[in-house]
């Protein structure tokens, strides 16, 4: 596997330790429909969460929040509405994004809660 994606999956498990140490119950985690997929799926109380992990070596080139521009957030805003259409819920919706820069084995993570909203884009 590349480096990245090593990285990529190092970084989603500590996302996840962070949001399960908040009391958010994981509904599901690299969830597919079609062409888009969601790396985290969360109950936050009663608030369907789609959280969107983005992890980097260095904040040298921006911080990773940064990449979530809006191609990514329309996709993750399709998935989110397919989700919630093809497991029945009828629940609101928030869009989080959990920012980690990793190297060394150190970790510094930023949880953004309500990352974007649908219209933004």
């Amino acid at each position: 596997m590349a480096r990245h994606n090593d990285l990529g999956k190092e970084g989603e498990k500590l996302a996840l330790e962070m949001l399960v140490e908040k009391g958010w119950q994981i509904l599901d985690t690299n969830w597919r429909h079609k062409k888009e997929e969601v790396d985290i799926i969360a109950l936050d109380g009663k608030m369907l969460v789609i959280v969107e992990v983005k992890t980097r070596s260095t904040d040298y080139f921006g911080n990773p929040e940064e990449a979530v521009g809006a191609i990514k957030a329309n996709n993750l805003m399709r998935a989110a509405d397919a989700y919630l259409e093809i497991k029945d819920i009828n629940s609101e919706v928030r869009f989080d994004v959990v920012a980690i820069v990793l190297n060394n084995r150190k970790a510094q993570i930023r949880h953004i809660r309500n990352a974007f909203y649908p219209g933004d884009f």
